[in-house]
């Protein structure tokens, strides 16, 4: 029988990358979701975070710890337009500055977070080896109504290359795919194998299995729409 399909949730990724890792990062976790994707730039270009021991990123956390409630604390950036009506889930992929957020990204946060009220919020972390509480903090700062995943990842620089198997079994762990609606189906005619994905774009299986080994709830099949009971 064929029932009515209801539109799964839709996700965004909101992320700020100077070193290439957070984008590498996310390029990875893109190939596992179905997301939009917005990468933050600073508005002042050409700048060299890395110089003299990344003297220009400390000096913007200090800015924002000495008066975080003030707009004049946190660096400009590009605009970005975003209905956040959209989404009930936000990937933030996050870079650690001496202990904090990267600074554009809290700019980011700062004038958009009130928005972000009763979102799904998962994070992602960057850093060399520090821990990732003060980014936690930062974010929950700045998203103070934001229904925060548990636990955040954190991929050490050193681990990007390797970001593909921790962010599959993050997205296991956060419940992503029950979180994120209903699942689609797509069958190989030629081996009788099915793969299955959600409909937000997550692969839930690669192997062979038989729909009698699926939850109850709304498919799609061959193009069809089926319910399990």
């Amino acid at each position: 029988m064929v029932y009515a399909f209801a539109v799964p949730a839709k996700t965004l990724v909101v992320y700020y990358s100077y070193t290439n890792n957070v984008r590498d990062i996310v390029s990875e976790l893109t190939r596992r979701i179905e997301a939009d994707v917005v990468r933050i730039e600073p508005a002042e270009k050409g700048l060299d975070y890395a110089a003299n021991n990344y003297a220009i990123g400390s000096t913007l956390i200090s800015a924002i710890r000495d008066n975080p409630g003030d707009a004049s604390s946190y660096p400009a950036i590009d605009p970005v337009n975003v209905n956040f009506a959209d989404y009930e889930c936000i990937i933030i992929g996050a870079p650690l500055w001496w202990s904090n957020m990267a600074a554009p990204l809290q700019t980011y946060l700062f004038h958009n977070g009130a928005a972000m009220a009763g979102k799904k919020i998962g994070l992602i972390v960057s850093s060399a080896s520090s821990g990732i509480s003060g980014v936690e903090g930062d974010a929950k700062r700045l998203v103070p109504h934001g229904d925060f995943l548990s636990p955040s990842l954190w991929i050490r620089s050193s681990q990007t290359s390797d970001a593909s198997s921790m962010i599959s079994e993050w997205l296991k762990t956060i419940g992503y795919v029950s979180m994120t609606g209903l699942k689609d189906i797509s069958v190989d005619q030629n081996t009788g194998k099915y793969t299955v994905f959600s409909v937000s774009g997550a692969k839930v299986a690669k192997d062979a299995l038989s729909l009698q080994s699926l939850e109850k709830g709304l498919y799609i099949v061959n193009g069809k729409k089926i319910c399990l009971k």
